[in-house]
């Protein structure tokens, strides 16, 4: 059976750390957290568990998780965020292929707890992820604050039952900071890379946002939270072309 490392980064995550490292502990055979100088519990709650903790600067989520990624003892990589968890199923099915590697990497379903609440829909769900890889054959790519690890050209995936569980927003105010920080950060990734907007996105790729998540991927099905969703998710996408405007403004 081949040996799997577990790489988490962290920052101010006590409300969640502890799930994410009880669900892996079947499965792993190192598992190492790489944390951003956290001020909460956080590290007490990692060094009480059998896990090697790490204090890096965050320098941005792709290159945090490209940090922790060459800190695993092994190649054989499963990236989770704090606030995710295995389900059972999903367990199985690593157990399964750490007997049985045939493929480069494997992509997994996220199902996302928002309030409370299984969120089915609103373009959420399935949210497929590459999360475990032969950490040699790829890297950490994407625009901050959205990172993804790319396979090289020519490498195989398939697909895993079960889910990774995603316990995203306790609060509709946690969702509300979080589109402020995220959209700084989109914002000003886009920014550094030569991108612009004009008036024109900033009205209708909201609107056309909004329409796709609430009616076309079923939003309304998850009814009250399901319509803050999509509304959030709008207003996310107007804050970071407004934030990419007003940065050339500001730049002329």
């Amino acid at each position: 059976m081949l040996q799997l490392s577990v790489v988490i980064i962290t920052l101010n995550e006590e409300k969640n750390i502890g799930r994410c490292i009880d669900s892996v502990k079947d499965i792993a055979d190192e598992i190492i957290v790489v944390d951003s100088f956290s001020t909460d519990k956080t590290r007490q709650i990692c060094e009480s568990e059998n896990v090697r903790f790490i204090l890096h600067e965050f320098e941005g989520y792709i290159e945090q998780k490209s940090y922790a990624s060459s800190q695993a003892k092994f190649p054989y990589i499963l990236s989770l965020d704090a606030d995710e968890a295995l389900s059972e199923e999903l367990k199985k099915s690593i157990l399964n292929v750490k007997e049985n590697w045939n493929f480069d990497g494997y992509t997994m379903n996220r199902l996302t707890n928002y309030c409370g609440k299984w969120i089915k829909h609103c373009g959420w769900y399935p949210d497929k992820k590459l999360r475990l890889f032969d950490s040699r054959l790829g890297k950490w790519t994407g625009v901050n604050p959205h990172d993804e690890f790319v396979l090289k050209t020519g490498t195989k995936t398939t697909h895993l039952k079960g889910d990774i569980l995603h316990y995203s927003y306790y609060t509709l105010d946690d969702h509300i900071r979080q589109v402020e920080k995220f959209t700084d950060i989109s914002s000003k990734a886009l920014f550094n890379t030569g991108k612009n907007a004009n008036y024109f996105k900033l009205i209708f790729s909201p609107l056309f946002k909004f329409i796709r998540d609430y009616l076309l991927n079923l939003g309304f099905l998850d009814g009250r939270l399901g319509y803050i969703i999509c509304k959030y998710s709008a207003k996310a996408t107007y804050l970071k072309y407004y934030k990419l405007i007003k940065l050339h403004q500001q730049k002329k």
